[in-house]
C-alpha cells in the first residue's frame, strides 16, 4: 500500500445499532484510517459500552491516529431489551431522536463526508442535504440480496407477490434481472413473507423497500463483498446506481493492509459479545477438519424445541461440534422443564462444547473446523467464504434467505436447511457435509477462497476499489471544502 499524507478529508462513519453491522462497517473505518483519511466513528452509547467492555476498541486509536470515536443517545432506557423482537427497536428510537443529534455532529465536526448505514438512509439524506455534506451508503447486506430489495415493488407489479400461502413457497421467481429464475418464494427476504419467524423482529416491507430506494439519493454506495462472488447482482445494480465501492471480504482486507502498513498480522475483535476464547485450546485438541462449528449469529431466537431438535441431531450424528448458546437465544419465559435428557448430556460431554461466544474470524480458520452451521448472516457467509468452509444454513430473518440460496446453488459450498427444523434431517445434513460429500463442498469452498483472498491482494477487485474509494471520498470532501471556503 502507498503511503499516503494525511488527508484533509473528515470522514463521519455512523452504522445501525446491531452486531453484524457495528462489525463490517469499523473494518471499513480502520481501513480508511490506514490511508490516514481522519475518521470519526459515531456508535450509540450503548453500542460503545459494550465495545469498550468486550472489543478493547480505546486501543485502536494508538494503531490508527487519525481514527477517533463518538456516541449518541438511542433514545432507550439502558435495561430496555434490544434482541430478538426488539433487537430493532435502537434503530427506530435513533431515526426518531437522533436527527438533531446528527445534524449538529456533522455542523459543528466540520464532516466533509458521511458514510451512514443504509437502513439510516432517509434519516441520512436528509440531513446531509440540508447542511451541504456529501454521502455515501453503506450497505452491510450482500449485494445480491441489496437487489432483490430494491426489486421488491416490480414484483408486485409482474404478479410473483404476495405469496399466498405454504403451497405458493417453491415457487420460482422469474422477474428479478440477473436472477431471473434462481430464487423460490422461500429464498425472497423474509420480509416478503406471510407471517413471521419466532421471534421475528417487526420490520414491515414498505420500511424495507423505502429505506433502500434512498440509496439512489447519495454519492455512492459501499458493498462488503467482491466482484466475483456476486457478478449477476453487481451487474445489475451498476446499471442503476453509477458510482459502487466492491471493498470486501473487509475484515479479510483490514487484515491484509494492515500487514502490509506494518509488516505484522493484527487481528481486531469488533465484538459487541464476550467472547469465550478457551474454545481455541479445545478446538487445538481435535482431529483436522472433524469439527461442525455451530452459530446462529447474534440475533436469532429459537424455542426450546427448536434447540432441542439441533442438539438431538448434532448428537446423533457422531460428529465433534462446537456450539454457540447465547444466553438470551431461547425468549424468556419459553420452556418450563430445564432438564436435559442424558444421552444429550453424554453426547455433548463426547464429542461437543458449547460455549455463549467465540472469535469467529478464528474459529473458521482454525485446522480442525470442517464445516459451519449458520443464520447466513452477511458477515458469517463472508468469514466462512474467505475460511474456505463449507456450510449448512438455517437462516431466520431479512437478507439470510436470499444468502442461504447463494450458498447451496449459486456458489455449490454448503447445504440449505431453511424452513425446517427436524433432528433427522439436521443429522443427516451434518454427515452429508462432514463426511458422505466433504471433499466435493471442501474443493468448492476452497476455490471461492482463493478468489476471496485475490480480491483483496494488490491487484485484486476489492484492493484497486477500495483505493478508488478513497480517491473518491478526497475527491467529494474537496467540492465540500470550496463549497464552504474552508481548508
Amino acid at each position: 500500500m502507498k503511503p499516503r499524507q494525511t488527508s484533509s478529508a473528515h470522514v463521519l462513519i455512523f452504522p445501525g445499532p446491531l452486531q453484524g453491522h457495528v462489525n463490517s462497517m469499523l473494518n471499513l473505518a480502520q481501513l480508511l484510517a490506514l490511508h490516514n483519511l481522519h475518521v470519526t466513528f459515531l456508535n450509540t452509547q450503548h453500542i460503545h459500552n459494550r465495545l469498550t467492555r468486550f472489543a478493547d476498541i480505546e486501543s485502536l486509536p494508538a494503531r490508527y491516529p487519525t481514527l477517533r470515536f463518538k456516541t449518541i443517545p438511542d433514545g432507550l432506557p439502558e435495561g430496555h431489551s434490544r434482541s430478538g423482537e426488539g433487537s430493532m427497536e435502537p434503530f427506530h428510537s435513533v431515526k426518531v431522536h437522533g436527527k438533531p443529534l446528527l445534524r449538529e455532529i456533522l455542523v459543528k465536526e466540520r464532516v466533509t463526508c458521511l458514510v451512514a448505514d443504509g437502513f439510516f438512509g432517509k434519516m441520512a439524506n436528509e440531513m446531509t442535504e440540508e447542511v451541504g455534506v456529501p454521502s455515501i451508503h453503506f450497505r452491510t447486506i450482500s449485494s445480491s440480496c441489496f437487489w432483490t430489495y430494491f426489486w421488491t415493488p416490480y414484483l408486485f407489479e409482474s404478479n410473483e407477490l404476495p405469496i399466498t400461502g405454504e403451497e405458493d413457497m417453491d415457487r420460482i421467481i422469474t422477474t428479478i434481472p440477473g436472477m431471473e429464475n434462481r430464487l423460490r418464494c422461500r429464498d425472497l427476504p423474509s420480509f416478503c413473507r406471510p407471517t413471521r419467524a419466532y421471534g421475528e423482529p417487526i420490520i414491515p416491507l414498505d420500511t424495507i423497500v423505502s429505506e433502500t430506494h434512498q440509496t439512489l439519493r447519495p454519492r455512492a454506495v459501499i458493498f462488503n463483498t467482491f466482484d466475483d462472488l456476486e457478478d449477476p447482482a453487481l451487474s445489475q445494480i451498476r446499471r442503476r446506481f453509477p458510482t459502487v465501492f466492491t471493498v470486501g471480504p473487509l475484515h479479510q482486507h483490514r487484515e491484509s493492509r494492515a500487514a502490509t502498513a506494518t509488516n505484522t498480522m493484527r487481528s481486531s475483535n469488533n465484538s459487541i459479545w464476550e467472547e469465550d476464547t478457551s474454545c481455541m485450546a479445545w478446538l487445538d485438541s481435535q482431529p483436522l477438519r472433524s469439527v461442525i462449528y455451530v452459530s446462529f449469529g447474534s440475533l436469532t431466537t429459537m424455542s426450546r424445541d427448536t434447540l432441542m431438535e439441533f442438539w438431538y441431531g448434532l448428537v446423533n450424528s457422531k460428529t465433534r461440534f462446537l456450539w454457540v448458546v447465547r444466553s438470551d437465544m431461547i425468549a424468556a419465559g419459553e420452556g418450563k422443564d430445564e432438564s436435559v435428557p442424558t444421552e444429550l448430556v453424554e453426547g455433548t460431554k463426547e464429542r461437543g462444547l458449547m460455549v455463549g461466544w467465540v472469535p469467529q474470524v478464528e474459529v473458521l480458520a482454525h485446522k480442525s473446523i470442517g464445516a459451519f452451521m449458520t443464520h447466513c448472516g452477511w458477515n458469517s457467509t463472508i468469514e466462512s467464504v474467505v475460511a474456505g468452509v463449507p456450510m449448512i444454513c438455517w437462516p431466520y430473518f431479512a437478507d439470510q434467505q436470499v444468502n442461504s440460496r447463494l450458498v447451496s446453488e449459486y456458489w455449490k459450498v454448503g447445504l440449505d436447511m431453511k424452513d425446517v427444523c427436524d433432528r433427522n434431517v439436521v443429522e443427516n445434513m451434518v454427515n452429508d457435509v462432514m463426511i458422505n460429500r466433504k471433499e466435493e463442498f471442501l474443493q468448492s469452498a476452497d476455490k471461492l477462497a482463493v478468489l476471496a483472498r485475490k480480491s483483496v491482494n494488490e491487484g485484486g477487485s476489492s484492493y484497486t476499489n477500495l483505493d478508488r474509494l478513497v480517491d473518491f471520498i478526497e475527491s467529494i470532501s474537496q467540492e465540500r471544502c470550496l463549497c464552504t471556503g474552508t481548508s
